[in-house]
């Protein structure tokens, strides 16, 4: 019998389950006790008091999106041996189930199937189900979705997979509608048609499982390559965006816009290095229609997940930490690569963002908002043509729907308008005869109208746990941001989070893959983990020369290669040595919304080398990018951000510094004239001279550079061979503007 948090009367069991132990009972009754706010507002089955009728094994979580389904009727395990080990018991197929707490279709078949009782019943009599959140398990997903792939051709989440007691795959799918639909099977059909092959004809069925996981092994676990890539991947990969790239939108040419579908950084070094208008054209395209469009969110800041469609005007409504994190970072290029302000503008918007909604109290960010609320996705954030004029009111009304692109048929569910930002101030002056001054003020009464009064509607979830991963990333954003746009408070905002994760984020010594408020550790830390915070720790060390930050870099990195390099072929496992035994241990190399963690540590690894001198972080870097040459050939749009670390690898990357006397502030100018610089192979130490013979034995480049005559100066070298001292900003300059080497 289950208990709820209306007391054991009311209690129901869950259909079908077998009874469970009064220990395990015991547990879920102080679980309900100590978080009664870990309810599903999606959950169908309530008691007359409101609280949830049933309850399964994942209120013991710490997931949100596991406490999610904390309350179907499903016998729910979470990935453990206790789950398969059952499952071999009583002769039983496993069904697995992964998703993540913002997925609007994991919502869906949440409400349709998991919630239902008939279907629940039925997986609970001939199944043992298996909740996994793919952010807290990103090994697991990695398996199981390669599975997907080789079954289907095609992936996505919720990710559904059947499984035998010995974790082996024999069929599998994304979602699917609980019932039958036309000719399209329906879940329940499918549980049943599944159950019966598999008690009808388990030899079948095996020999089955064995074959996809043998072809799991050799895509996650690739054979050593023996060729080194080159300009030719890069050359490549270029060729096939161009082919590929969306003159009309920006982009690639689909029906649904990723941000991440076209790698800007790679054409912004690119062009860089090539001098083609036309990779600048491309990315300059894209990130005007991503900031113009619906995909970003013109009264709270930050991007939307992705694009239904074509224009960047409708998107799914979910916001990611990830997204806006690389985000930030990529509009901060460009401005350096441009010269736009407009694109500072959005990195600032982003981080206020940020810093707003997306920061625990100890300083970690957040990893995400949903795109329902109220039980819809969406409605938080548009609008209808009447709710802006009510608000606004009859004299900048007009000049609101204008700037709003509130015009013509609604594109939102054909009621309402996503707010897009089209026209420019100049362009809105001209049509309201107005001065550009008066129509940026009004603009920004008009936002802060509409923000005001969005945040008195019911908004989306919060996924409040604190990936470590994400984090690298978002400290990234902010230590970037605050060198380049001099902003102190956005490298402070960065910092606070790395503390509290250097602090709270190594239990035993040993790194976690998330955080909960208040700073409680979860988790195994896994390759991303790592490779992301590390990147982000390189980065707050330029950005403050706090040799804390470099010690903690190579402690990490340290970490990292005793626990996961591959000392045979190269390049890094995602998980630990001493982790858990999965199917098959993967070794990522393809970028998706997120780069794979080899992608960054290659970037990593040829930064600290430059940084340090150390010959192991450029042997296991060149090691990294040979162990996926192969792939990388064959599919080199697949792996963008590893193309960034080749182009690093294949340029004579600048080794900065800038020397000041004892306690002199006098760097400033020659940041400044750096942060108008885009120079993204490069690494930089700004510091005073007792500051400088502190680093030498981390950064031996730095012995014997002084200020000269008592005042700030510059050194800008490669493979340590330097110009001459530069004195003078002009000097420096000059310097760090020389022409970049084509390819070779």
């Amino acid at each position: 019998m289950l208990l709820t948090l209306a007391g054991a009367a009311q209690a129901k069991p869950l259909p079908g389950a077998p009874p469970r132990s009064p220990e395990l009972e015991a547990r879920l009754q102080a679980a309900l006790a100590k978080s009664p706010s870990k309810k599903n507002p999606r959950t169908r089955h309530r008691s007359a008091d409101g609280g949830p009728i049933y309850t399964n094994r994942l209120i013991l979580e710490q997931s949100p999106y596991l406490l999610q389904h904390a309350h179907n009727p499903v016998n729910w395990f979470s990935w453990s041996d206790e789950a398969f080990e059952t499952a071999r018991k009583l002769g039983r197929p496993v069904l697995l189930s992964v998703g993540y707490s913002t997925c609007h279709w994991c919502h869906v078949m949440e409400e349709q199937s998991f919630e239902d009782p008939q279907i629940a019943e039925y997986m609970n009599r001939n199944y043992i189900a298996i909740k996994v959140d793919r952010e807290e398990r990103p090994d697991v997903d990695e398996v199981y979705m390669t599975a997907i792939h080789a079954m289907s051709g095609r992936g996505g989440w919720p990710m559904t997979v059947w499984l035998t007691p010995n974790r082996e795959p024999f069929y599998g799918g994304t979602y699917f509608p609980p019932r039958d639909a036309g000719t399209r099977p329906g879940f329940l059909t499918v549980l049943q048609r599944l159950q019966e092959a598999y008690a009808q004809d388990r030899l079948t069925i095996g020999l089955r499982a064995g074959s996809i996981a043998s072809a799991i092994e050799e895509t996650l676990a690739p054979a050593p390559s023996v060729g080194v890539p080159g300009t030719d991947d890069l050359k490549s990969a270029l060729a096939q965006y161009k082919r590929r790239y969306d003159a009309a939108n920006g982009g690639l040419r689909s029906r649904t816009k990723f941000p991440s579908s076209l790698p800007i950084p790679l054409l912004l070094r690119a062009h860089r290095r090539t001098g083609d208008p036309k990779l600048l054209e491309m990315a300059k395209k894209t990130l005007d229609a991503m900031r113009k469009g619906g995909i970003y969110d013109h009264l709270g800041g930050g991007f939307h997940r992705y694009a239904t469609e074509s224009t960047w005007t409708v998107p799914h409504f979910e916001k990611m930490l990830y997204d806006n994190a690389l985000l930030s970072v990529i509009y901060l290029e460009a401005y350096q690569a441009t010269g736009d302000e407009v694109y500072a503008d959005v990195v600032r918007d982003v981080l206020a963002y940020v810093a707003r909604e997306m920061t625990s109290p100890e300083g970690p960010f957040y990893s995400a908002t949903d795109a329902d609320s109220e039980g819809e996705e969406g409605v938080f954030f548009v609008w209808t043509r009447k709710q802006i004029q009510q608000l606004i009111g009859p004299e900048l009304a007009p000049l609101a729907l204008d700037a709003y692109g509130v015009k013509g048929r609604p594109r939102f569910e054909g009621t309402h308008y996503v707010l897009r930002r089209d026209a420019s101030i100049e362009q809105l002056a001209t049509e309201h005869d107005m001065q550009s001054p008066e129509v940026k003020s009004a603009l920004a009464q008009i936002r802060q109208t509409l923000l005001s009064a969005r945040t008195k509607r019911e908004p989306p979830l919060l996924d409040d746990k604190q990936l470590v991963a994400w984090n690298g990333l978002m400290i990234s954003g902010f230590a970037r941001a605050g060198l380049v746009l001099g902003e102190p408070a956005y490298v402070e905002q960065g910092a606070r989070a790395a503390r509290a994760l250097l602090e709270h984020a190594q239990p035993d010594g040993r790194l976690a893959r998330y955080l909960m408020s208040p700073a409680r550790p979860y988790g195994v830390g896994l390759l991303d983990d790592f490779a992301f915070l590390i990147a982000g720790l390189i980065d707050l060390f330029e950005a403050t020369s706090d040799a804390v930050w470099l010690e903690s870099a190579l402690t990490l990195q340290r970490e990292l290669d005793a626990h996961f390099w591959d000392d045979q072929a190269g390049g890094y496992w995602i998980s630990p040595d001493d982790g858990e035994k999965l199917l098959v241990r993967a070794k990522p190399a393809q970028d998706g919304a997120i780069p794979s963690g080899n992608s960054i540590e290659a970037m990593n690894l040829l930064r600290l080398y430059t940084l340090t001198t150390n010959e192991d972080y450029r042997i296991h870097a060149e090691m990294t990018l040979r162990a996926f040459s192969e792939t990388l050939s064959e599919a080199p749009t697949g792996h963008s951000r590893m193309l960034d670390a080749l182009d690093f690898m294949l340029d004579r990357p600048k080794e900065i510094l800038i020397v000041t006397p004892d306690g002199s502030d006098g760097a400033d100018p020659y940041l400044r004239e750096l942060a108008q610089v885009y120079l993204p192979n490069r690494v930089l130490v700004s510091v005073s001279e007792p500051q400088a013979r502190a680093l030498t034995a981390q950064v031996p480049w730095l012995e014997n550079k002084r200020a000269l005559g008592g005042a700030a100066t510059a050194y800008v070298c490669e493979a340590r061979v330097c110009d001459l001292p530069a004195r003078t900003t002009d000097v420096f300059a000059k310097q760090i503007r020389k022409k970049a080497e084509p390819y070779p």
